[in-house]
């Protein structure tokens, strides 16, 4: 696992496909975070959404690295085990988010004028965390393993992004963030986005095994 998660990242070092959503990531949160001031759990929210779409489209670009004939080479010299290949692709995706999670707690209190508390960055963790854990369940369902045609598989993101961040009160995107734009105290949010992390690691089980039920028919 270890080797394999070494392999991507050199993978995707070397092919830079990473440049992409990390621009996005960081212009999103120049405009959505810049000179904030008030509560932090509104301006988390908008470093949490950031992550997300940048979450979606950097598991794209992960689970596109190996064209057919390569990811077979990668399967066979995992052992045959192509669950391990689809589970270190995760794995990538997961360590790059939590280094992006770090920028995303710290550069709202760089750029604007907040009053933090212990409790204000563990919420903004557990914000983060759900959102890069339901992009990294969008882009493994929606990648080549499931969809043969690229096309396909941006618009089938597209419409699972937009809708789990617009469709009033769907857990655990949209619900989490009208809780932190309505609830400025940290500590009454804890609980309530405990759960939508909950929630959104079982999305990401589930879209896990259902990617890998469809790849292992066309294998």
């Amino acid at each position: 696992m270890i080797a394999l998660i070494r392999y991507t990242f050199a993978t995707v070092l070397y092919t830079q496909r990473y440049l992409a959503p990390l621009l996005l990531f960081t212009g999103l949160m120049g405009v959505l975070t810049v000179n904030g001031s008030g509560p932090l759990p509104p301006a988390y929210a908008s470093s949490a959404g950031a992550l997300f779409v940048c979450s979606t489209w950097l598991t794209i670009a992960l689970m596109s690295l190996d064209d057919p004939p390569q990811r077979a080479i990668v399967v066979i010299s995992a052992g045959g085990r192509s669950l391990t290949v689809l589970l270190a692709a995760i794995g990538t995706a997961l360590l790059s988010c939590l280094v992006l999670m770090i920028f995303g707690l710290l550069f709202p209190l760089w750029m604007g004028d907040y009053v933090v508390t212990t409790t204000d960055l563990l919420l903004g963790f557990e914000a983060q965390l759900t959102c890069a854990l339901v992009g990294i369940a969008i882009g493994v369902l929606c990648s080549r393993l499931v969809f043969k045609r690229q096309g396909y598989a941006l618009v089938a993101a597209l419409a699972l992004v937009m809708g789990a961040l617009f469709t009033k009160g769907m857990p655990p995107i949209n619900r989490m963030f009208t809780l932190m734009s309505t609830t400025p105290d940290a500590a009454k949010l804890l609980a309530p986005t405990g759960v939508m992390l909950a929630i959104s690691a079982m999305i990401l089980a589930v879209f896990t095994a259902a990617t890998q039920f469809v790849a292992g028919r066309r294998e």
